[in-house]
């Protein structure tokens, strides 16, 4: 029988990526303290030793021997503490699938000088079972799983996934997804719980996605409820990435009763450790009923705050350079960056061109002055003449003559050289100039019809609010001026003006001429295509438009036909927007900055797409046609 309570801590900390050293000398550190404090359970995240998102650094071998050697010390420090933690499991003997060592993502329990696992298992660990690869996750690129292992070792599964037996105490241990099981043919949580565990432990390392948390903490209190038993949940906090697309990490640790009641270990993003004495079995409660409140702007504020931060940290940026444009993009990301940094380590660099209104230059000044940071207006007029004059009417020609041909710049070429003239010419000098780096401003609407310029506005050593639609930039930029500030820090001005790329005589705000989108509109269209967990096609937006559900079905709170004259105009915008989409909007992304990532689906290796054109379905070519017909 397990004894009536024991003192545990779970360790929410800034797990580096990469650095397994670091994390060591961290947890090491926190077992010492945890040993002074009499703590008999000590739980860290998932891969806390090397971090999560490493790309193929799990290829090299070097690495995987410091990660083991860490284990190791980990090992030797943990005395009468049973110390569980996350790490890459390794054996040597045995091969992965791409003929490489055998790793596994692996939970340890250090206790008294050796590490235990599950009884009867292979290994003195426990391998997760579970390998997610969906949006950011590609873990069986790397990781051989449980459910390999057992058909390798031709035992059945539930024999390899057994409780960690610790004086008396049986420890259901899991990793991350483990819990994640509903769409899975199994679960190891019903497992483990079956085979007799006392306390179940979730270590994992998860990213911050909105209403995430809302989820987990949902399915998760009611799994434990029904199988009545406590489930210790520790997560990491920190940044990682994976190259195109940067993630942020909230922790949100804590602890679940027997009844599915919940104790937080603290505040999201920060570093906290969470101590109880811990009852086992179905008698433990201690836990608050589980509040359902959803993530609000405040939380998609909060992380990307934190997510800029630690990236700018992670890239050695101490200064930044911002364009704007006095429209509401680049005020609300020079709103943010004013939260992160001295007003002299922040430049904003308004870049009037031919098409420039004196509105939106005053609002540009006006909206530096109230950040209280510094400023300066570079115009563009006579280097974008410049490239006129030398572009425009030159002549090629092959080396013999025969071949000749004579260019012209269009209106279209010349709003693009603008953009570019904006972002590689001056943006880059001035950054290089203020030892700093330079933003990209692009929004997720944009990015998803790639209505940015190459090497223009697309250009920069971040894309903070890309992951956020054009809808919900004003929604950031309200509530940084009451929320964030208590003041509007970003002009009146800039939250009614209409968004407008000021590149052409067409783009005129001061007549009320802007952007071709209707943001309300094709910000739910866009997101149906990029975030909707069965993500919808043409050929779905037509069938939902003729059964008059098109608005329910995207999230639309308005009507189509305010928008559309008929479904001749419904459809000519539909495929002006899916084959940019598909098309060159690809490209583009490709070659954007890293994305932060804050919501269910960001671009980036989080949306992974190849170059393939726009494409319709048959079906699609059938709905059109009776719609017009």
């Amino acid at each position: 029988m397990p004894s009536p309570t024991r003192r545990t801590r779970l360790v929410q900390f800034d797990v580096a990526p990469g650095r397994p050293a670091d994390n060591t000398a961290r947890m090491l550190e926190a077992i010492r303290q945890a040993q002074s404090d009499g703590v008999e359970l000590l739980v860290f995240p998932e891969m806390a030793v090397p971090g999560y998102l490493l790309g193929d650094a799990w290829e090299r071998e070097s690495f995987l021997r410091e990660c083991e050697r860490c284990g190791r010390e980990i090992q030797a420090a943990a005395g009468g503490t049973a110390v569980v933690f996350g790490s890459v499991g390794l054996d040597w003997k045995r091969r992965n699938e791409d003929g490489r060592v055998r790793k596994y993502n692996a939970l340890f329990v250090a206790h008294e000088g050796r590490f235990l696992g599950p009884s009867g298992g292979p290994y003195p660990f426990v391998v997760k079972t579970l390998l997610p690869n969906y949006r950011e996750f590609d873990d069986s690129r790397h990781f051989h799983d449980l459910r390999k292992l057992a058909l390798e070792l031709d035992r059945p599964l539930r024999d390899l996934l057994r409780p960690v037996e610790l004086n008396g105490l049986a420890l259901g241990c899991m990793l991350c997804e483990d819990a994640w099981d509903s769409d899975y043919g199994f679960s190891p949580l019903a497992a483990l719980a079956a085979a007799g565990a006392d306390v179940l432990i979730n270590i994992s390392s998860s990213p911050f996605t909105v209403n995430k948390d809302r989820k987990r903490r949902r399915v998760f209190a009611r799994r434990v409820a029904a199988l009545r038993r406590p489930l210790l949940y520790v997560n990491n906090v920190g940044l990682q990435n994976n190259g195109k697309t940067v993630f942020t990490f909230d922790g949100a640790s804590c602890a679940y009763d027997a009844r599915g009641g919940v104790l937080p270990a603290g505040a999201p993003f920060e570093e906290t450790v969470l101590t109880l004495d811990l009852a086992p079995g179905p008698a433990a409660a201690f836990g608050r009923p589980l509040a359902t409140r959803g993530d609000t702007v405040a939380e998609i504020a909060g992380a990307l705050l934190y997510g800029t931060g630690r990236f700018m940290a992670l890239c050695g940026a101490e200064r930044v350079v911002v364009g704007v444009s006095g429209g509401i993009d680049s005020a609300v990301v020079a709103a943010l960056y004013r939260r992160l940094l001295a007003p002299r380590d922040l430049l904003l660099v308004n870049m009037p061109g031919p098409y420039t209104s004196e509105t939106t230059r005053g609002l540009a000044r006006e909206l530096t002055a109230n950040l209280g940071c510094l400023g300066v207006e570079l115009p563009i007029g006579d280097s974008v003449a410049l490239t006129r004059r030398q572009v425009d009417g030159c002549e090629a020609r092959s080396a013999d003559g025969a071949l000749r041909e004579r260019l012209a710049l269009t209106g279209f070429n010349m709003e693009n050289v603008q953009a570019r003239d904006r972002s590689a010419r001056v943006l880059a000098a001035v950054a290089s100039a203020f030892g700093g780096v330079f933003t990209c401003n692009a929004n997720k609407s944009e990015a998803t019809v790639g209505y940015t310029t190459f090497y223009g506005d697309l250009a920069g050593y971040l894309a903070g609010i890309a992951d956020l639609w054009k809808t919900e930039v004003y929604a950031l930029a309200r509530h940084l001026n009451t929320a964030v500030y208590g003041r509007a820090v970003i002009p009146a001005g800039i939250l009614d003006i209409v968004p407008s790329a000021e590149l052409s005589a067409a783009q005129d705000v001061e007549r009320g001429q802007g952007d071709p989108l209707v943001y309300p509109y094709h910000d739910a269209l866009f997101r149906s295509w990029v975030e909707h967990w069965n993500r919808a096609t043409p050929e779905d937006i037509l069938a939902w438009y003729r059964e008059g559900v098109l608005e329910e079905k995207i999230g639309y709170d308005g009507k189509v036909e305010a928008i559309f004259d008929g479904p001749a105009a419904l459809i000519r915008d539909l495929e002006r927007w899916w084959d940019l989409y598909q098309g060159t909007g690809v490209a583009k992304r490709i070659q954007a900055p890293p994305v932060l990532a804050v919501k269910r689906r960001a671009f980036g290796f989080d949306h992974r797409e190849s170059q393939l054109g726009a494409t319709y379905t048959r079906r699609y070519a059938e709905l059109k046609a009776s719609l017009l017909t």
